[in-house]
C-alpha cells in the first residue's frame, strides 16, 4: 500500500486536511471525493497508479480530518471556493489535472468552466449532476429545509469498526472485506459514548435549500476548454435513483467541447472501489496524453 502524508492548511476559517501521496512534482493530480466520503477513499486507486504521480486529495469541509464549518447547513459554492484556494496554495503557477468523483466531480465540472485557464485535463467520475428542477418547486424546498433545521441532525452509531465495515459491504457487494475494513478505519472515529461514528458533520444530511439549476450548470460546463474524460459505471445506483435517461445524460455530456466517454463494467457508483485498476489506467493514459 502506497503511503500518504497529511498536510494541513488554514483556509477560509477552517483547518483543511489534504492527503498527499508524494511523487514527481511535474506529474501532479488532484483527487476530489464524493458526498459522505473522505480522501482516503482513493487509496485503492492510487495504489494502481504509477508511483511517479504526485497525488493530492483534500477532505472537503465537514469531512474526514478537515474542520466542520460550524454552520447548520453546507452550501455548494463553498466547495468551489475551497478548491480554488487549495489549488492556489499547492499549484499556483500552472494548470492542474483534476479528477472528481460524484460530489467532487460536480464541483470540479463547475470549476472547470468558472476557471478554465486553471485546468489542464479533467476526469469526471460519476459526476453527472442532479435531476433538473423547476422554479415552482422552490417554496416547498425552502419549507422542507426550514423544517429539517428544527431537528438536530444525527448520524448512525456503530458498535465497532467491524460493524461499520459490515455496513459498507451491505451497501456495496463488490467491496472486499480488506477494503471495507480499511475504509471503516478512515470513515469512522471513536464515539464519545463508545462505539464508532462517521467522520462527517451530520449537517451534510440536511436537504439543500437551493434547487439544482441545470441551466446554470450547463452554462459553466460549456465554458470548459480542457479535455474531459467522462467515466460512468455500468451499474450506477446513483444514476438509476436519479432516473436520468440516456437522452438527458447525453445532453449533459454534450456541454463539454472536448469529451471522451467511457463506461466501466461490473462497477457501481463507487467505481474507484470496484474497479480501481481499470479506472487508474484510464486516468493515467488520459492525463499523460499530449
Amino acid at each position: 500500500m502506497r503511503q500518504s502524508e497529511s498536510l494541513f492548511f488554514e483556509l477560509r476559517g477552517l483547518r483543511y486536511h489534504v492527503r498527499h501521496w508524494r511523487g514527481k512534482a511535474a506529474r501532479g493530480v488532484f483527487l476530489l471525493h464524493g458526498w459522505m466520503d473522505v480522501s482516503a477513499s482513493f487509496q485503492f486507486l492510487v495504489d494502481e497508479m504509477a508511483p511517479e504521480w504526485d497525488v493530492y486529495a483534500p477532505d472537503w469541509r465537514g469531512y474526514g480530518l478537515t474542520s466542520w464549518s460550524g454552520a447548520d447547513s453546507y452550501w455548494f459554492p463553498d466547495y468551489i471556493a475551497d478548491l480554488d484556494q487549495l489549488l492556489e496554495r499547492i499549484q499556483p503557477e500552472s494548470p492542474v489535472n483534476l479528477v472528481g468523483h460524484s460530489l467532487g466531480g460536480n464541483v470540479a465540472a463547475l470549476y472547470a468552466g468558472i476557471r478554465p485557464e486553471r485546468i489542464r485535463r479533467f476526469v469526471n467520475l460519476e459526476g453527472f449532476g442532479m435531476p433538473a428542477t423547476r422554479a415552482e418547486q422552490a417554496p416547498k424546498r425552502y419549507a422542507r429545509w426550514m423544517e429539517e433545521l428544527r431537528v438536530e441532525p444525527r448520524l448512525r452509531d456503530y458498535d465497532s469498526y467491524g460493524a461499520l465495515a459490515d455496513r459498507l459491504q451491505q451497501n456495496n457487494a463488490r467491496l472486499t472485506r480488506e477494503r471495507a475494513e480499511f475504509l471503516a478505519g478512515h470513515w469512522g472515529k471513536d464515539a464519545p459514548g463508545g462505539g464508532v461514528v462517521l467522520r462527517s458533520d451530520p449537517a451534510h444530511k440536511l436537504v439543500n435549500a437551493n434547487l439544482y439549476r441545470l441551466d446554470e450548470a450547463l452554462a459553466c460546463w460549456e465554458r470548459t476548454t480542457a479535455p474531459v474524460l467522462w467515466v460512468d459505471a455500468a451499474q450506477s445506483e446513483t444514476r438509476t435513483r436519479m432516473s436520468l435517461t440516456e437522452e438527458e445524460h447525453a445532453v449533459r455530456r454534450a456541454a463539454f467541447k472536448d469529451l471522451r466517454h467511457v463506461t466501466i463494467h461490473d462497477a457501481g457508483h463507487m467505481l474507484h472501489h470496484d474497479q480501481p485498476a481499470q479506472v487508474a489506467h484510464l486516468i493515467e493514459d488520459f492525463l499523460a496524453a499530449r
